[in-house]
């Protein structure tokens, strides 16, 4: 990484020797110096895309799989151009720590106290409940429920390829859930699935029917076209990722139309070699054509990495013009259910993001 901001300025120096270490990320593990500075102390930011089971602290993880008779692993990390399919691969090891009531429970919970830390005011927290095996779908998100405790709103993860009936059931364990925000498909499409993004059509229009919040994994390096249809056809409010969209006129216009925000994870991206590099995202033409966007971490463990180091890595500095679109994009993409959304902290969240 070359520290270049997305919008010209080298703002920000090195930041990434201790992101390949073995802790979780410069803002929360690393003490400043003057060649290894430190992104300001934030507060009130927003964190709409991460997934739990990606987002372990390295102690937890190694202490629950001891716990759960595995083998001890090294802290599975992604590495610049391992590509998505090794990348999925990785989250095998945090899910064989994740089969207990408790593990989830305190997984849950950690990842609250690790945005708390980070400064996040607004978390949404994602997960797979059918990867969970040892109880029903409800009594898994119930778990995740109990974790969280009020401090995140859950939104439950469908698998592209698995059956439509699946996403239908995780709908249905919403219903009555005001925890659970909304509804995401995640992973990426394979040759030899049987179902495509169109099949879960029925599962997104009841999710939208009962006040979920509907996003979806699209455009992650695959042709511009998912994101089309991953807006007319399942009503998407958010994409994950979208790196293809400036591909489509079609579908800038769609999402500049529909308001639709993008999910946008730089680092992650750069993992899988859909980048060279973080500060080579297309962010910043992003929002020149008029597209909504919202800076997210998708992993903290498997990419090591933070909020505010996320942020610093693109560039974006409290106090531009980039930074004050950045979190007004990220504050349109909130998905709410009921009378007042979740706070990282507890309570209600009033405050725009600040720099102390």
């Amino acid at each position: 990484m070359a520290g270049r901001c997305l919008w010209g300025e080298d703002v920000w120096a090195p930041l990434c020797a201790c992101l390949r270490a073995s802790q979780r990320g410069c803002a929360l593990h690393c003490s400043p110096s003057r060649s290894h500075p430190m992104p300001p102390v934030l507060t009130g930011l927003t964190e709409l895309h991460r997934h739990l089971d990606g987002s372990l602290r390295p102690d937890t993880l190694h202490q629950l799989r001891a716990a759960a008779g595995f083998p001890p692993v090294s802290t599975p990390r992604f590495r610049p151009g391992m590509g998505l399919t090794a990348a999925l691969q990785c989250f095998t090891h945090t899910l064989e720590a994740l089969q207990t009531p408790a593990a989830l429970r305190r997984v849950a919970a950690e990842c609250c106290e690790d945005a708390i830390a980070e400064g996040i005011g607004h978390l949404e927290l994602r997960f797979a409940p059918q990867l969970h095996t040892f109880g029903a779908v409800g009594d898994v998100v119930d778990c995740v429920l109990e974790g969280v405790a009020g401090r995140a709103g859950i939104i439950l993860c469908g698998l592209y390829g698995e059956s439509p009936a699946l996403l239908e059931a995780l709908v249905e364990a919403a219903r009555d859930r005001s925890g659970v925000v909304g509804l995401d498909l995640a992973g990426g499409p394979l040759p030899d699935h049987r179902y495509g993004l169109v099949d879960y059509a029925v599962a997104y229009t009841e999710a939208g029917r009962i006040g979920l919040g509907r996003t979806v994994h699209a455009g992650e390096g695959r042709p511009p076209n998912e994101i089309v249809q991953a807006v007319e056809v399942l009503g998407a409010d958010r994409i994950g990722h979208g790196l293809t969209v400036l591909d489509s006129e079609r579908a800038v216009a769609l999402l500049v139309e529909r308001g639709v925000v993008i999910e946008a994870c730089p680092t992650s991206n750069w993992h899988v070699g859909l980048l060279d590099a973080p500060d080579e995202h297309p962010l910043a033409r992003w929002l020149e054509v008029g597209l909504s966007v919202a800076v997210c971490t998708d992993n903290t463990l498997m990419s090591a990495v933070d909020l505010p180091v996320e942020l610093a890595r693109i560039g974006a500095e409290p106090g531009t013009e980039p930074w004050d679109r950045l979190q007004a994009g990220a504050r349109r993409g909130w998905f709410l259910r009921g009378p007042a959304r979740p706070r990282a902290s507890g309570g209600v969240e009033d405050g725009l993001p600040t720099a102390q």
